[in-house]
């Protein structure tokens, strides 16, 4: 997509358009920075989203696909598949400060909310990695079912879910303070053909330890599993019912055809699910377990994320160049934005007044200011990022 020549004039145009409208006023010392997986390049890129600007390429190991934020520390972290390997990104002056070895073919890292630890799914040893974040090494190696693609983190670090997707399985760990053994093998469930994305939904934010459900989409079908991961003993819900104190599955969850990416809705109280055969949404109710209706959305659509609000859900279509926006309020589509070649990675700004979609057939990331003056999103600009960006993450920081 040839839009950078494009881009400046464009961005110049909205900034004195929206100047004192969408964007906030930073104080001196903020730093927000956007990180881009590029596969082809082995590098990420990193985009100044105070300035919007590219700040800098950063050479990472050999085809870097998953990334994830430290939600502690000023820290971001790149799985090379290609190498075995996790780079470390020290965000306060955007340079690699480690490289940790893995096993085989990772593809996904989640970080423990307390930001000490980080589970690394290696798809092609069957295992997944822990890695303790402090000493910057990999501490344990844990066997998972048959080409596991995600490693969750459960809202309580409690809980970890690992999606097999040869084995269409899932398999649930117990998570301990213990370094020669943090993973404790719990349970698996089987009949989740494809096994991929995975969310999963507190039971109680004033009771972390009252247990969650976790829905994994079958994406080799139509349906996405809803898992009840077990209540500690000693919780008021694992008191009442006994049977809660164990993982068990609740149900297989018809949605549209290949369901790939799931997004959670930050009270926890719907998850909607990317039907990307289908060309349409499905909406979960986490409560009920049931889902409350399927609707179509565009071309292909590949991933979504919810707004902090509950209202908006912003979905990319593959298969349209196109990003969506849904009221979840109003059950409707609201509108959709050209964005660029097969977009696909997403994220919003910290605090949201930004959407950047990653378009993986071009070289860019679109940048969408989520309100303008008419009341509708519009692309602001459009910022380069690598030949065939994969994934993206923000990060946003106060220096000391």
């Amino acid at each position: 997509m040839k839009l950078a020549t494009a881009a400046l004039p464009l961005l110049m145009a909205g900034l004195t358009s929206c100047h004192g409208n969408a964007f906030p006023d930073h104080q001196a010392g903020y730093h927000e920075y956007a990180y881009v997986a590029d596969g082809d390049a082995d590098t990420v890129a990193v985009l100044d989203l105070v300035y919007l600007r590219q700040d800098r390429m950063l050479q990472v190991g050999h085809r870097p696909t998953g990334l994830a934020v430290n939600p502690v520390r000023n820290e971001v972290y790149v799985v090379n598949t290609g190498s075995d390997s996790v780079s470390v990104i020290d965000a306060e002056d955007n340079r690699v400060a480690a490289t940790i070895g893995v096993h085989h073919t990772p593809y996904f890292i989640d970080v423990a909310p307390d930001g000490k630890r980080a589970y690394v799914a290696n798809s092609a040893s069957n295992t997944v990695s822990v890695i303790d974040l402090d000493k910057r090494r990999e501490i344990a190696v844990e066997a998972t079912g048959e080409g596991p693609g995600m490693a969750r983190v459960a809202p309580d670090n409690r809980t970890l879910v690992v999606s097999n997707r040869i084995a269409g399985s899932v398999s649930v760990y117990s998570i301990t303070d213990s370094d020669r053994h943090p993973l404790e093998f719990r349970e698996a469930f089987s009949g989740c053909p494809g096994a991929t994305d995975i969310a999963i939904a507190a039971n109680s934010t004033s009771e972390p330890k009252s247990g969650a459900k976790a829905f994994i989409a079958c994406s080799g079908g139509h349906q996405i599993m809803d898992i009840w991961l077990a209540a500690s003993a000693d919780s008021w819900r694992g008191q009442q019912d006994h049977s809660l104190q164990h993982d068990q599955m609740l149900a297989l969850l018809d949605v549209g055809k290949t369901p790939t990416h799931l997004a959670l809705k930050p009270d926890s109280g719907e998850v909607f699910s990317t039907n990307f055969d289908s060309d349409s949404i499905s909406e979960i109710s986490t409560w009920t377990n049931e889902v409350s209706g399927t609707y179509v959305i565009g071309a292909k659509p590949s991933r979504a994320i919810v707004s902090g609000d509950n209202t908006s859900l912003w979905v990319t279509n593959f298969g349209a160049d196109s990003t969506s926006l849904y009221s979840i309020d109003d059950g409707r589509l609201i509108t959709g934005i050209r964005t660029g070649s097969r977009p696909d990675a997403i994220a919003f700004s910290a605090d949201e007044h930004l959407l950047l979609v990653a378009a993986s057939g071009a070289s860019d990331v679109a940048v969408i200011r989520t309100q303008s003056k008419s009341g509708l999103p519009q692309l602001f600009t459009i910022l380069p990022a690598g030949k065939h960006p994969n994934d993206i993450v923000v990060k946003a920081f106060q220096a000391k």
